[in-house]
């Protein structure tokens, strides 16, 4: 082909484009596209419409949609995803007839005449110079992404409403596009504050366990593994949070998903709880009071303090080898049984009579008391141990005072041998104050102020049957028969006299 030849067959300038002949061919391919394709005259009216585009507005057939401008706006409306409406102006079929191409007007579509019809479609205007049949004709290019579009409007109210705090960060520029409000409560910043301003300006990361690793992971927009961080808040104080990563799309640009666990008051409440464990651990060490701390099941010694120590005579060390009853005289026999059931059923006891045998093997008397306390987030007992060996020596001095004397009692009164012989018997008892009811307490602290039975009655307002019975029943269980005896039993333990 020459020269010539070729002059004659290219198109002159403003003729008719050759392209005409193969426009039903054209229309054949733009008619199989899955976009919607639009032919717009100068003057905005739709002159061609292929399936794709018809099914888009909810039309049976591409010929409903040859219409005028006018026509399109009365039978569509259009809407910003704002949910403000386009103007006349800002039709796209008007901007294409001013001239005015545009890329990705992304709106919401809807029929007049069928409230439930919607669509959300991102439409392209290109500007066309001149096509088969058409003088400078313009085309509108339209994709359906109402599904896309649902999708992300349900991602945008979980991420609104969802109460753990989240942030949105764009990865091409490290900048924030989305806080919700779960965010926004724990940090105390307000969504302008955040929006907008880079990783710079607000780094969630800069305390970050492993930071390194995590600015890498974001670069990559790969995963960043939770790790503990401090969150500057907007007071200016330092938050204790675990955070994360994940890597997301959103509106069509990669971004990355921070989630956040406020470990602020758990941390705090950690901190308090180790420095009130320092305060327990301090007072529990230089305590000038006996005291062991044992397992809550086996009563395993745990730890023992100096007064214990140096009450025991045992080393430290050997002491935790132990449990409680192994020290008792005669060993775990030798440990009283009721006070092995209250330790099993994790209850307190006060002031208890124990025998322990010391490091040196000597026995000591103990009264032993026991609470169940928490220790570095697990149930441990309290043991507190007070040496009374010299004062039931005392008693034993005495015991033997009154043997001696009794030996020979024929310049005694029998009244006189019956009160040493019940001073004896009271002395004996193992029953304490604490085991006494609060009325049988009552009662006895009136008995050793003097009053009779019936000033009792009309002192607590009960009948003298009553009384009698609270009376009886105190007698049995201070091994008394005499009012006396209780008397003096009282008064050993502190009680008031008469």
């Amino acid at each position: 082909m020459n020269a010539k030849t070729e002059k004659k067959r290219a198109p002159r300038r403003g003729a008719h484009n050759p392209l005409s002949a193969d426009a039903g061919l054209l229309q054949q391919v733009l008619g199989s596209l899955t976009q919607g394709i639009l032919l717009v005259a100068a003057d905005g009216s739709i002159t061609w419409a292929n399936p794709a585009a018809a099914q888009m507005h909810g039309c049976a057939q591409a010929a409903e949609l040859a219409m005028s401008a006018a026509a399109y706006r009365r039978r569509f409306v259009l809407r910003y995803l704002n949910h403000h409406k386009l103007t006349a102006r800002q039709y796209p079929l008007a901007r294409l007839a001013a001239g005015d191409p545009f890329d990705e007007l992304t709106v919401a579509l809807a029929r007049k005449d069928s409230g439930r019809f919607e669509r959300v479609l991102e439409m392209r205007g290109i500007l066309t110079g001149q096509v088969p049949n058409q003088t400078e004709a313009t085309v509108l290019i339209i994709k359906d992404v109402t599904e896309r579009a649902s999708a992300e409007e349900r991602f945008e109210r979980a991420f609104a409403s969802n109460p753990a705090p989240a942030l949105i960060l764009r990865t091409g520029d490290f900048c924030y596009i989305k806080a919700n409000r779960g965010f926004l409560q724990m940090s105390g910043y307000t969504c302008d504050d955040v929006v907008g301003r880079s990783l710079h300006e607000l780094d969630i990361l800069h305390d970050a366990a492993h930071r390194d690793d995590a600015l890498a992971a974001l670069r990559e927009h790969a995963t960043i593994a939770q790790q503990e961080s401090l969150l500057l808040a907007s007071d200016g104080s330092y938050k204790f949070v675990i955070v994360a990563g994940q890597p997301i799309e959103l509106e069509g640009e990669a971004c990355m998903l921070f989630t956040f666990i406020d470990l602020d008051r758990r941390k705090r409440a950690e901190n308090s709880l180790r420095a009130s464990q320092e305060s327990f651990s301090t007072a529990f060490r230089l305590a000038p009071i006996p005291m062991l701390i044992c397992a809550q099941d086996s009563w395993r010694i745990q730890d023992a303090n100096e007064a214990f120590v140096a009450m025991s005579g045992y080393a430290a060390q050997a002491l935790l080898e132990q449990s409680l009853p192994d020290l008792a005289a005669g060993n775990r026999k030798g440990f009283p049984s009721d006070i092995v059931v209250a330790l099993r059923a994790h209850t307190g006891i006060r002031k208890r009579e124990v025998r322990l045998r010391t490091g040196g093997g000597a026995v000591i008397d103990c009264l032993l008391s026991v609470e169940p306390v928490r220790i570095n987030e697990q149930t441990q007992t309290l043991c507190v141990v007070q040496d009374i060996t010299e004062r039931k020596r005392s008693e034993a001095d005495l015991y033997e005072a009154i043997e001696a004397v009794m030996k020979d009692t024929s310049w005694f009164s029998r009244t006189m041998i019956e009160k040493l012989a019940q001073v004896r018997r009271a002395s004996g008892s193992n029953t304490g104050l604490a085991e006494l009811t609060p009325r049988e307490r009552e009662v006895l602290e009136l008995i050793c102020k003097g009053q009779t039975d019936v000033q009792i009655a009309a002192t607590l307002q009960l009948s003298r049957h009553t009384v009698r019975n609270h009376v009886a029943a105190l007698y049995g269980k201070i091994g008394v028969n005499r009012r006396s005896a209780a008397v003096i039993w009282g008064r050993e333990r502190g009680l008031a006299a008469y």
